[in-house]
């Protein structure tokens, strides 16, 4: 299998509230929109993927449920950042026994979102 292009799918329970959260308050860039109205598809830039909302969820996703991975450059600068928005912060900022700066968030449904750093000296930084 070649992939030429991946992206996540989440179909939200209140896809406004939804794109607010991933548009505003988080500050994804929107990559495409498509269909009209409140329920209309919207696609944002996630680094090298994308995150699609679109349709709409009749309850939040089951346990265990999908997770978003985004890498950002200053997790602690993010942290604070977010501090004053209505983002529910589930874990503060730590440093990993595998060497990660980990923050947990989650969206309005209660994905399950980590934001990470990867500091300049962890092996993620540096090919073989």
């Amino acid at each position: 299998m070649h992939v030429l292009c991946s992206r996540i799918l989440l179909r939200p329970t209140d896809p406004e509230r939804s794109r607010r959260f991933y548009g505003e308050t988080l500050g994804l860039a929107v990559y495409r929109e498509f269909g009209t109205g409140p329920d209309r598809g919207t696609v944002y830039f996630l680094g090298g993927g994308f995150l699609e909302l679109s349709g709409r969820a009749p309850a939040p996703p089951a346990t265990p449920g999908p997770r978003l991975w985004l890498q950002v450059a200053d997790v602690r600068a993010t942290h604070e950042e977010l501090r004053g928005k209505d983002v529910r912060v589930v874990r503060e900022p730590v440093t990993e026994p595998w060497g990660l700066i980990e923050m947990w968030l989650e969206d309005p449904d209660g994905v399950p979102i980590v934001v990470v750093e990867v500091p300049e000296r962890h092996p993620l930084r540096h090919r073989p």
